[in-house]
């Protein structure tokens, strides 16, 4: 059975709290432009802020849809769910902003996060707008075995001139043209420490 909320309630945040992913979905204006959905990882990057608020470490990836997307139109769903024995699917669709690091809005959300994070490119901020919940019957039993640490140790790597490659192509556009990174982006190594 499904339920909606009327906020961000401590119940919803214990369930928010409990997972080890989140998928992210957004989507071009228009009836044209891919649809896109990311799963994302680490527990340390995301954080409840209020009960109308949430927001998320977005770390550099193979493409940056989900900026290009709330750049353009701000429409942003995050989903959870629980793979374990207690089933359960929450949703919170909202509209986000791009928090880049040089921004103050960034610097007033840096200690809720670990910004250890190599490949850290902003933080998404969402004003939830509906917060709603559905059985998840179909949703597999799985374990966690650990965190995968593939993404930090790759990031690790990098350097500057590398971050400034992927600011300038891959992150630059969406998959649809749509702009995503500035060229003058804040890259990872620029980014104030906690």
């Amino acid at each position: 059975m499904a339920h909606t909320f009327t906020e961000i309630d401590d119940d919803v945040r214990e369930f928010i709290e409990a997972q080890p992913m989140f998928f992210v979905g957004t989507a071009p204006s228009g009836a044209d432009g891919l649809v896109n959905i990311s799963p994302k990882g680490y527990r340390d990057s995301f954080a409840v802020i209020d009960e109308r608020t949430v927001a998320y470490l977005d770390l550099f990836g193979s493409g940056a849809e989900t900026i290009a997307h709330v750049k353009q139109n701000g429409r942003i769903v995050v989903m959870f769910c629980s793979f374990t024995r207690n089933s359960r699917i929450l949703r919170l669709h909202g509209h986000g902003r791009v928090l880049r690091a040089d921004d103050p809005e960034f610097a007033a959300l840096a200690p809720r996060f670990n910004l250890e994070h190599p490949g850290l490119r902003s933080i998404i901020l969402i004003d939830v707008e509906r917060v709603a919940d559905s059985c998840g019957y179909a949703v597999p039993y799985m374990e966690l075995v650990d965190e995968r640490p593939v993404l930090d140790k790759v990031h690790a790597t990098r350097t500057p001139e590398e971050w400034a490659e992927r600011v300038a192509g891959v992150n630059a556009r969406s998959l649809d043209g749509l702009p995503a990174l500035d060229p003058d982006h804040p890259l990872p190594t620029s980014v104030p420490r906690s």
